[in-house]
């Protein structure tokens, strides 16, 4: 079992530290982002410099290239990226029923490679023996993503999701014994909990994972931002208190991040912050700006007053604004490194407002300036 110590508690929100064979997580935390084995538009050496304790890689992207068995020939995950850390790996669920064309059947999904069209069945076991190969900490079970936000597409991917997760974890007990034998490092297993919009199926999910031997859990699938706080409040009331809980794919906006906390999430993930940035799109905290906008010509001021990024640091807005003009890739660079700085900062000093007593202070006078607008 995956340990996971809980330093202090306020209400549903914990601090606490996730320990695994590649190093330690202080939690809360964000975790970036690394698709297909990057983030993109940064080293890994640049993601350890601003922070970052953790990342996360697609099972998807990675199945199709460079594939599971060169990554695990490279040592695994840590290694052939040369992070060093500790690594997740999501199952490729949300990618493979994103894509056009899906067929799905009690044995798994049929999908054709956005690469050049080969066609694939996934199944629970396929994902498991993948995840397992690539050698990330921690995996995230082969969940069904909805065909659609009713009700009953949601109960039924949410059925089929918890039918998956007992073979998910028959497949995860099978190949840890073989792995282990072999001298391996112990990998980890999370059920993903679904069920939408629905208070009631998102219980009945919580309910039924909490029950199975699985070392935390991921909350995924379709939700709204307004409902977000009560969802979080029904699910993480019933997961067990004494295992790590991730939000899949939430922290584009900074307020997902503090419901996320407040509502007993220990760690978050999300392509938003560098894909905003290539765009131009940057964190500021008084909200987002456009740095291709033409009133930052001529300003001379960081992106963020105090901000210790290395953009920040070291540049104005008015260059920046000049290499987003340009179309230098530098600019996305530099923007990549400060948003990813942002919001991994954020998230450490809700971590530090919760040791301290003063998570609410900060959530207010955080959420309130960056609002205002």
């Amino acid at each position: 079992m995956l340990k996971f110590d809980i330093e202090k508690r306020e209400g549903l929100a914990r601090v606490g530290v996730i320990h695994t064979p590649h190093g330690d997580i202080k939690t809360p935390a964000f975790v970036g982002a690394s698709t297909r084995a990057t983030v993109k538009a940064l080293t890994f050496e640049q993601m350890r410099a601003l922070g970052s304790q953790a990342v996360l890689a697609n099972t998807y992207h990675l199945f199709l290239k460079p594939g599971s068995k060169l990554i695990r020939e490279g040592g695994g995950l840590a290694d052939f990226i040369a992070w060093h850390g500790p690594t997740f790996t999501d199952s490729g669920g949300f990618q493979i029923f994103s894509l056009p064309d899906v067929k799905l059947s009690e044995e798994g999904a049929t999908f054709k490679s956005h690469i050049d069209g080969q066609k694939f069945l996934m199944t629970p076991e396929l994902s498991m023996e993948t995840q397992w190969e690539i050698g990330a900490d921690i995996h995230m079970a082969f969940d069904q993503l909805a065909k659609s936000d009713s009700r009953s597409d949601m109960e039924q991917a949410m059925l089929r999701t918890h039918r998956w997760l007992t073979r998910c974890i028959d497949e995860h007990d099978r190949l840890e014994e073989e792995y282990l034998a072999k001298g391996l490092p112990e990998q980890y297993l999370f059920g993903v909990v679904q069920g939408g919009t629905f208070l009631d199926l998102r219980k009945e999910s919580a309910e039924f994972e909490a029950a199975l031997p699985v070392d935390g859990y991921g909350i995924g699938g379709v939700f709204t931002a307004d409902g977000m706080d009560e969802m979080l409040k029904t699910v993480c009331s019933i997961l067990p208190k004494d295992r790590p809980r991730h939000l899949l794919g939430m922290g584009q906006e900074p307020r997902d991040l503090f419901i996320g906390a407040e509502f007993g999430c220990d760690t978050f993930d999300c392509v938003g912050p560098t894909r905003m940035a290539r765009n131009g799109s940057l964190y500021t905290l008084d909200g987002r700006i456009n740095i291709k906008n033409a009133k930052f010509e001529h300003d001379f001021t960081p992106i963020v007053e105090g901000c210790d990024c290395e953009c920040c640091k070291n540049h104005t807005r008015a260059y920046l604004h000049h290499l987003f003009k340009v179309d230098e890739i530098t600019g996305k660079v530099l923007a990549s490194i400060h948003n990813e700085r942002f919001v991994v900062h954020t998230v450490d000093k809700i971590r530090d407002s919760l040791l301290d007593g003063s998570f609410q202070q900060y959530k207010k006078e955080f959420l309130e300036r960056y609002y205002a607008r």
